[in-house]
């Protein structure tokens, strides 16, 4: 029954997170800029985006208010209180830069990289491929530039 709940909370969750991330997911996508790429001599990754601090192995689901899909390899965790966290999974997940939107299953009260998502297709959140979470590494996401 747990795992249940869990499943409906990261499906309700996640459903809305994507549609509230807008267009600045694709972004980096569209620009051909490869968000998962980490320039030790720059220490920052392609995007602008900086580490901040040691990577976690979980997130607590509670603290998580929006998800933003960077790519088929690359998910940021934006938590309460405007910390975030980049998830680099292992390999890319087919579909899941295109969809942007993902669901999770989990027993546990933190979302861990042991677990792992689906994509969820359209129409209907058919469910799409299965996928690895990596580590989730704090960062610190570009300064934004007024237009």
């Amino acid at each position: 029954m747990r795992n249940i709940m869990a499943v409906m909370t990261g499906l309700a969750l996640l459903g809305g997170c994507a549609a509230s991330s807008g267009g600045g997911s694709g972004a980096s996508q569209s620009k051909g800029v490869d968000p998962a790429a980490y320039d030790e001599a720059k220490a920052q990754y392609a995007d602008g985006t900086t580490k901040d601090g040691a990577p976690k192995d979980c997130v607590p689901l509670q603290q998580i208010s929006a998800t933003h899909v960077r790519s088929d390899r690359v998910i940021d965790f934006e938590m309460v209180g405007r910390t975030y966290y980049r998830n680099v999974l292992p390999a890319p997940c087919s579909q899941l830069g295109f969809e942007q939107r993902f669901a999770y299953a989990t027993s546990l009260s933190q979302l861990c990289a042991v677990d792992t998502i689906t994509v969820l297709m359209s129409p209907g959140l058919m469910r799409g491929a299965t996928c690895g979470l990596g580590s989730f590494q704090p960062i610190k996401p570009p300064a934004k530039v007024d237009r």
